[in-house]
């Protein structure tokens, strides 16, 4: 009599226990995944001076030839100029700045950097320049003497102009940039290849700058047509950025160009330093940019159903954490991409639950993929439950 009501009272328990008991989770098990990087790349490079390639969204210089050595960057200084007076009198992409008023300094400028075959461009004292018009003679012209007026303007002197872009040089890590002069035409501005390519993406994130550089020509009153001195601009997809030349040195360039890469672009930055001319140099630029081109490529990085990891339950229904799009990735050459897979424990959950993401990134671009359940997980029934109590307490 009693060992029948312990077995009543034992089945009205255990049936509602056994039967509504939670599941247990599944945890996923995430494998190795790796993606393969593409074939190395073979830049042309001139085989002179100094070379480097960089790219938007990629750190660092990708590639480099020649001497590793600080070198004169000639009017490539400018920029450090423009840059350094716009941090210290920030202008709006659409904003003029400033009124400047010629003086006889300003022409006296004018006159001893002729005297030295510096480029100049024409000024009269009582003429009105704005901070504008005065950054696009410096950048487009690269007229000496409006860059050394531009310096003065902003800081007072050349010499506070110096000490003031020297403090910019340190507080942006361009270790082997030197300014002696705001216009580049002292050898004594040097600066290696690859900090070069840094400063290349300081000036393009700067709205001005980029927006001057990329300017083919244009007319300004009382001195008339400014070309740029970047023959290749509107070329090859060169969008920048400035020239220098000196002529105890050479020809310098440094460059930014945006190519379509598949269904992406890449905005690429470049610099030669010591061509023996500026055509001689544009040529060599020309190949070194149809090289660097092919250098790029998407890799399909996931495609719909693709399963990154899996599941299987304590009562035997397997599953996986799929992707839920397809995804691809720009890269460069044979740079890696790396991959972090995260998936969520699952216990009952429908086809197409979002269970967690697999995150594809080569240098400091990413792609983020939504992983789904392939397959439901579905309760496994009575009979699973009445007969496996030890898979639920």
């Amino acid at each position: 009599m009693f060992g029948g009501l312990i077995l009543a009272l034992g089945t009205l328990f255990y049936l509602p226990m056994t039967l509504f008991a939670p599941l247990s989770e599944a945890d996923a098990v995430i494998p190795l995944h790796s993606e393969l990087p593409g074939e190395p790349a073979v830049p042309a490079w001139p085989g002179y001076g100094a070379s480097a390639i960089g790219a938007i969204d990629f750190p660092g210089v990708l590639a480099a030839s020649g001497s590793d050595q600080p070198l004169p960057m000639a009017s490539i200084t400018k920029i450090v100029t423009a840059l350094t007076v716009l941090e210290a009198h920030p202008l709006g992409l659409d904003e003029a700045g400033a009124a400047v008023t010629m003086t006889a300094a300003d022409v006296a400028l004018y006159d001893a950097y002729r005297k030295v075959n510096g480029k100049v461009a024409p000024v009269k004292a009582g003429e009105v320049y704005t901070q504008r018009e005065l950054l696009e003679l410096t950048l487009i012209e690269s007229a000496n003497n409006y860059s050394s007026t531009l310096a003065k303007w902003a800081f007072g002197s050349e010499e506070a102009f110096v000490v003031k872009a020297g403090e910019w040089v340190a507080a942006h890590a361009l270790p082997s940039l030197v300014i002696v002069d705001s216009t580049g035409l002292d050898a004594g501005n040097v600066a290696t290849a690859s900090d070069l390519i840094e400063l290349g993406r300081l000036a393009l994130a700067d709205p001005v700058v980029a927006a001057i550089v990329g300017t083919d020509s244009l007319t300004l009153h009382d001195v008339g047509l400014v070309e740029n001195s970047n023959e290749l601009l509107g070329t090859n997809g060169v969008t920048g950025i400035k020239t220098g030349t000196l002529d105890t040195f050479g020809a310098n360039l440094l460059f930014s160009a945006v190519y379509p890469v598949g269904s992406s672009s890449v905005t690429v930055i470049g610099v030669v330093l010591g061509g023996t001319d500026h055509e001689t140099l544009d040529i060599a630029i020309a190949g070194l940019l149809a090289s660097v081109q092919t250098g790029f490529h998407e890799i399909d990085v996931s495609d719909v159903g693709e399963p990154f990891a899996s599941y299987v339950t304590a009562w035997g229904q397997t599953t996986d954490a799929a992707a839920a799009e397809e995804a691809v990735l720009l890269t460069w050459a044979d740079t890696p991409i790396t991959s972090v897979i995260t998936a969520d424990p699952v216990r009952i959950a429908e086809a197409g639950a979002r269970v967690g993401d697999v995150v594809f990134t080569t240098g400091t671009r990413s792609v983020t993929v939504p992983l789904v359940l392939s397959t439901a997980v579905t309760d496994p029934g009575p009979g699973w439950r009445l007969t496996h109590p030890g898979d639920l307490f």
